[in-house]
């Protein structure tokens, strides 16, 4: 006799068992990576496309799984619950008051709601947010000691509302924090690069994990510890948490089956082939307990180094990729600092690393076309700047 709730059969009905609609959300520009990288995953997908702003795909709640722990590019999953038309709060309460929040939130849960709109006759987010959270406390019950208007109410579960032309998406967050949240970092930096933009810098210049992997101007290490991660064929969002353990849905034993599975291609590289320095001992101080802490030592040499005195020959007999992310004069130095800087760099590569491939970041389309090589530029954001990576030949 089945001791499961006829709750529990219907989340396994609606949730676990059906094929639904997911959204990956991914730095602009980068979209055509993550499809890549989504499709050479075991996932049982029936459609991946590109749209603005990420990757849509279907598939069961594994794939969602698989998803969180493997895109090295997705900032967020979001699972699709529903989408419908309204054109006044009338309707809107209607709406939100049929949805079965009970299949993707428990009891009494306060998620927070981020809403956007374009083109909407309902344009307040404030208040659009505002009639969710009440509808779902409504439709849940409402947690003890808590207030509904309260939006800052601490809860791992966000719902995301999108409404464009007066059509409004409803979709859930697998995730929690950002999936560049890596859950390796905890040491603090200046500026430091994006795990996800520093992931596809280094597949979008052809990062071979054979051949060595400079990263002289380290920091706090995001392209070393990126690159370490794909060295040892460690997923991404191996040392974190999501906030699908969270759902009713959430199939413990599974995930921690898939977590096993990729456990099991772990590789162990026979010497180090990624060498990170810096003139700023504390930085390299910093960088070599986090790859203590997470067992990248054996992938990792970090140094005290300045990269003028760098040469290739301490790293390879032949060449290798070089990953630099200087200091561009906004939020580090002044802009004339910063382009002498990029002079020198210049000079020093062209020099020393002919041959070697090359990914390097800059901030401004005048430093940009200072550069002497033939290089391909992505232009991306990144808090809240228009940055350009660069990547080709030295």
């Amino acid at each position: 006799m089945s001791t499961e709730t006829p709750l529990f059969k219907r989340i396994k009905r609606h949730v676990i068992g059906r094929t639904r609609r997911y959204f990956a959300a991914v730095p602009t520009g980068f979209e055509p990576l993550c499809l890549k990288e989504l499709t050479a995953l075991p996932l049982s997908i029936h459609e991946a496309t590109v749209v603005n702003g990420g990757v849509e795909f279907s598939g069961c709640l594994q794939d969602c799984y698989l998803a969180n722990l493997h895109l090295r590019t997705a900032s967020r999953i979001l699972l699709r619950i529903t989408a419908f038309t309204s054109t006044n709060f009338r309707q809107l309460e209607k709406k939100i008051a049929a949805i079965p929040w009970e299949l993707y939130l428990h009891g009494n849960s306060l998620p927070q709601i981020h809403a956007t709109t374009r083109h909407c006759r309902i344009y307040h987010t404030g208040a659009i947010a505002n009639r969710f959270l009440e509808g779902i406390t409504g439709y849940l019950g409402r947690p003890e000691n808590s207030d509904a208007q309260n939006q800052t109410a601490p809860s791992s579960q966000r719902i995301y509302v999108r409404g464009i032309d007066d059509r409004f998406t409803v979709s859930i967050d697998s995730s929690g924090a950002n999936l560049y949240k890596r859950g390796l970092k905890k040491h603090p930096g200046t500026a430091p690069l994006r795990e996800t933009l520093a992931a596809a810098a280094l597949m979008l210049a052809g990062y071979n994990t054979k051949q060595p992997l400079v990263d002289p101007m380290c920091g706090t290490g995001t392209f070393s510890l990126e690159a370490a991660l794909m060295a040892k064929s460690i997923p991404p969002g191996w040392y974190r948490n999501f906030a699908f353990s969270g759902w009713p849905s959430y199939q413990e034993k599974r995930f921690k089956h898939l977590r096993q599975q990729a456990g099991n291609y772990f590789a162990r590289p026979a010497k180090p082939l990624i060498f990170a320095s810096d003139h700023d001992p504390t930085a390299c101080r910093r960088l070599a307990h986090c790859t203590n802490r997470h067992g990248l030592s054996d992938t990792v040499e970090i140094a005290k180094r300045d990269f003028f005195e760098l040469s290739p020959r301490e790293f390879a007999t032949g060449t290798g990729m070089i990953a630099i992310n200087p200091p561009y004069g906004q939020r580090i130095g002044t802009r004339p600092q910063s382009a002498r800087l990029y002079k020198a760099i210049c000079n020093k590569l062209e020099t020393d690393f002919k041959g070697w491939k090359l990914v390097l970041i800059a901030a401004e389309k005048k430093v940009a076309d200072t550069i002497p090589f033939r290089l391909k530029r992505h232009r991306f954001a990144h808090g809240g700047l228009k940055l350009y990576l660069m990547i080709g030949k030295i």
